[in-house]
């Protein structure tokens, strides 16, 4: 058997058009190859294991008009904004287009053709996406309203913003079609750039939207002993602090200083209230439990 003719360096190296390959010298045989993949018509990309969603948009975009851009939630998994599961894992592909250029169709591709200016659009390890403000808005229209504020959370984080609040405001008021409008407003003053995962989040919403007496959100406390800490939800008047605790990615050091955290709370009188993602699932149970810790203190 003779060995394959190799790929030049830069095809080898990125997905390309079937177009380009017959340009560099490459016959049919060879663009059939084995070791291609041709996830859409007329592309091919050299890989021998399942494409990720990078790779597909990547593998798309070379056949894409350089008007076309990744959209809704493509443009948020791509930028790694947190999602519900199924959203995640989708394979489905969103793409737009401004109008009125006609929305590109095919297999695992949902096309939109909508008013949309060169601004909305932003480079993205070189993928064209629609921007982190626009993508929110986007998401307005598939999301719960505790899910909306946790891709916002994301967005305006403090380690590494990619907007902020006051971006998302305006981009929200600029909103053209008005789609999930109503539940933007209600999102927007939820927003915090101190909440570290997707469940923080809705926890935060949960709680906020039940209307607790008392509550603070990011409360800085500090110990007798002079310890700084913050608090994402609390109560201080009853000294009741209330967090999220994941079940994943806790090294053995970091569940030690929790440990010690609150402890050195607790000698100063506050009770730590921790809610795991069970709790999430029954809203109303969670909150009646929290009105009888507060009851009780």
């Amino acid at each position: 058997m003779s060995a394959r003719i190799p790929l030049p360096h830069d095809l080898a190296a990125r997905p390309f058009t079937l177009q380009e390959g017959l340009d560099r010298g490459l016959g049919d045989k060879r663009l059939r190859g084995a070791d291609l993949q041709h996830p859409y018509r007329g592309v091919r990309i050299a890989s021998s294991t399942t494409l990720t969603l990078s790779e597909l948009c990547h593998a798309l975009q070379s056949k894409l008009p350089r008007y076309a851009s990744f959209c809704g939630v493509t443009a948020a998994v791509i930028m790694g904004i947190p999602l519900p599961m199924p959203l995640e894992q989708s394979r489905v592909l969103h793409v737009c287009v401004p109008s009125p250029h006609r929305a590109p169709v095919g297999k695992y591709i949902h096309g939109h053709a909508f008013r949309i200016s060169p601004g909305d659009v932003r480079a993205w390890h070189g993928l064209r996406l629609t921007t982190p403000e626009r993508t929110w808005c986007e998401l307005a229209s598939l999301l719960t309203l505790p899910d909306l504020v946790a891709a916002g959370d994301f967005l305006v984080h403090w380690r590494l913003p990619l907007t902020t609040i006051q971006g998302l405001q305006d981009a929200a008021a600029a909103f053209p079609g008005r789609r999930g409008i109503q539940l933007m407003r209600v999102a927007l003053p939820l927003l915090s750039d101190r909440s570290e995962s997707r469940r923080e989040s809705r926890l935060r919403v949960i709680v906020v939207r039940a209307r607790l007496t008392g509550l603070a959100v990011n409360l800085r406390i500090t110990t007798t002993d002079g310890h700084r800490y913050r608090a994402d939800l609390a109560f201080p008047a009853k000294k009741v602090l209330l967090e999220y605790q994941s079940e994943f990615h806790r090294s053995p050091e970091a569940f030690r200083a929790d440990m010690t955290r609150i402890s050195r709370l607790e000698a100063d009188g506050w009770y730590v209230m921790q809610v795991n993602s069970n709790d999430l699932e029954d809203p109303d149970e969670l909150v009646r439990r929290i009105h009888r810790v507060l009851d009780a203190r």
